[in-house]
């Protein structure tokens, strides 16, 4: 009982044992159970089915908050392929599956492996593109001090590390928004210390993504580019949001893995649908034409006197 109660108040008197022999074991019990807990140091409770409106909610709060508290008010919001990796590291990948299918040359696998290998070489580019308009992002506004306006990506490797660095190259920071994911999904180490989430919920994640972004800049990516891309074109084509430029990056890449037009010709878009969103071929072009889409629309993305970022 005194174990129990060693940092008892002045007013609590438990049971004597006097007059209840098992008092001390029937209050142990009582403290022990789940029950007894304050709600927010209960994990059982916390991670319940009936409290996922509450996860939600401090999923959306926890960002939320860090982001005010940055003065972030503009985000430019860069997504693309975590595979896609800088061309040193891309070439010592190809040089590796060179080795292991000389090992095997008729492994199936291994064939595969090196055409992979290979055209992750050729896309190597689109890392130092994305590295770049980093940079523009990180140095416009008022500079690297000024977070008004900052990067924001998924915060993981490939494009979304290539964007992140560039900005850290610079010395602006960015943000960076992870997500427990089976793979390909660990923080690159150029995102802002304090402005790297990790979020339980999808939904709660792209809410951010869209929440304060002005821009949205796409390059070749996988199933989860397209689920981001397609996310914020619905968005704007159904009016749920104001429109922002969307910018595609590569168009060969675009141009062959969806037929946009073959949708206008099908009747599933309109040809005036297809504005909502504009293909380029390099970070210059996006950069440029992101400036000039939010000049023309009556929303300048910089005040006056503030750099482009262009050095």
């Amino acid at each position: 009982m005194k174990k129990i109660l060693k940092n008892k108040l002045p007013w609590q008197k438990p049971k004597p044992e006097k007059e209840e022999p098992h008092a001390a074991e029937l209050i142990d019990r009582i403290l022990k159970s789940p029950t007894y807990r304050i709600a927010e140091d209960d994990s059982e409770f916390i991670h319940s089915y009936e409290t996922r409106g509450i996860r939600l909610e401090l999923d959306y709060l926890k960002a939320e908050l860090s982001l005010s508290r940055e003065g972030v008010e503009h985000t430019i919001v860069v997504f693309g392929s975590a595979r896609i990796r800088e061309r040193k590291t891309a070439v010592e990948n190809l040089a590796k599956a060179q080795k292991r299918l000389e090992k095997e040359p008729d492994s199936p696998r291994l064939i595969e492996k090196l055409a992979s290998a290979e055209k992750m070489v050729e896309n190597s580019l689109y890392y130092d593109d994305a590295r770049k308009l980093g940079r523009y992002i990180g140095r416009c506004g008022k500079g690297p001090d000024d977070s008004r306006i900052m990067l924001m990506t998924g915060g993981g490797p490939g494009i979304m590390e290539a964007a992140n660095r560039g900005a850290y190259d610079v010395g602006a920071k960015s943000a960076g928004m992870n997500i427990q994911l089976p793979h390909e999904q660990f923080p690159n180490p150029y995102v802002t210390p304090g402005l790297c989430f990790q979020f339980r919920y999808f939904s709660i994640r792209k809410l951010h993504f869209f929440l304060r972004a002005r821009a949205l800049v796409v390059y070749p990516g996988g199933f989860g580019t397209f689920d981001e891309l397609f996310e914020i074109l619905t968005l704007v084509q159904t009016r749920k949001r104001e429109a922002i430029p969307v910018v595609m990056v590569g168009k060969r890449y675009w141009s062959r893995v969806v037929d946009f037009d073959f949708m206008v010709e099908e009747g599933v878009v309109s040809k005036e649908e297809l504005g909502i969103f504009k293909m380029v071929e390099s970070a210059d072009e996006a950069w440029d034409y992101i400036l000039s889409w939010h000049e023309e629309y009556g929303t300048p993305l910089l005040h006056k006197n503030e750099s482009s970022g262009r050095a």
